[in-house]
């Protein structure tokens, strides 16, 4: 009984302070782990595609353009570093040690908070652009959104060490045994990155796109009525139909990511004090594979991410010049 007991831990050896293993049976975790992994690589590969993309054709450096490339990063490396440690965490015994963990922890908030606020900055510069047209290239300038983008990734990774500053004085405080990498936030971290990683951004999404829906129903309505002299009209009605497509799609890219990461902060209002559970595992898995969706998005609304990676894919990105390649 005893052998068997032990085979039963992570280290035999520490009989009396060794975690247990997990006690996920292998067919199912075989399963479970090929389908996360299958979405890894997608994630991976399709972010790749729009990191290249936007880095590489230099017609699409504009500024939303720039915003799409920083929230590319942010889910590439969801697809490339969180869901595969995510699953080494789920279905076996933690033997990285209690820094790995706290660095687990500290990428996690990172990566999670900057794709976050990317999407507060896509939703404000369509705001810009739909509202106020004709003030939108004076407000949204290249230079302003790199900034922006910089800022982004900064605040994001020092909230982070604000939640994980007691883990990296004391890495793995909180574990009951060896073997084991758990998460703790505290009540007042939890509360500040409810509001600050939830509250705020939705609230500010959601009643950015309001008044973006209202001005582009509005807008849609003048083009349809021909008030407007013919000359202006087919000027300007281009413009207005691609930055109308632009909102629409960007309003896609919101629900949809309302829809990944509802489930957890819904969970974490019901319990402040998140601890790692297998349940909060299954809920970040979810809110991951909001990295996987968005670049299928693009690839359903925008052409020019299918003539990029049609050029990619055939090698053409090889020739001289390619990057001077007319995708819009």
């Amino acid at each position: 009984m005893e052998i068997q007991d032990r085979t039963d831990l992570c280290f035999p050896h520490l009989l009396n302070s060794s975690c247990r293993k997990p006690t996920l049976h292998w067919s199912e975790a075989v399963l479970l782990n090929s389908v996360l992994l299958f979405i890894s690589l997608i994630t991976v590969v399709l972010n790749l595609l729009i990191i290249i993309s936007v880095s590489h054709f230099r017609q699409l450096h504009t500024p939303t353009n720039i915003l799409l490339l920083s929230l590319g990063v942010s889910d590439f490396f969801v697809g490339l570093l969180l869901i595969p440690l995510e699953i080494f965490r789920f279905t076996f015994c933690w033997f990285l040690g209690d820094a790995m963990c706290v660095f687990l922890f500290f990428l996690i908030g990172t990566i999670i908070c900057a794709s976050i606020w990317n999407i507060v900055l896509i939703s404000v510069d369509r705001y810009v652009a739909i509202c106020y047209p004709l003030h939108y290239p004076t407000r949204i300038s290249l230079t302003r959104v790199k900034y922006c983008v910089c800022l982004c990734w900064f605040c994001a990774s020092s909230c982070t060490f604000f939640y994980a500053k007691d883990e990296l004085i004391q890495p793995g405080r909180r574990n009951t045994c060896i073997g084991e990498c758990i998460h703790y936030i505290s009540y007042a971290a939890g509360i500040i990155d409810l509001t600050f990683n939830f509250i705020f951004p939705v609230t500010t999404i959601i009643v950015l796109y309001l008044r973006v829906f209202v001005v582009a129903v509005s807008q849609a309505r003048a083009m349809r009525s021909h008030i407007t002299v013919a000359s202006f009209h087919s000027a300007t009605s281009g413009t207005k139909r691609s930055e109308l497509k632009a909102a629409r799609t960007l309003g896609v890219l919101v629900v949809v990511y309302l829809m990944c990461y509802c489930p957890y902060y819904c969970y974490s209002i019901a319990d402040v004090n998140l601890t790692s559970t297998s349940y909060v595992s299954i809920l970040c898995f979810v809110f991951y594979s909001n990295s996987c969706v968005n670049p299928v998005i693009y690839a359903l609304f925008y052409p020019w991410f299918r003539k990029a990676v049609k050029i990619i894919v055939t090698l053409q990105i090889l020739q001289p010049g390619s990057h001077e390649a007319k995708l819009l």
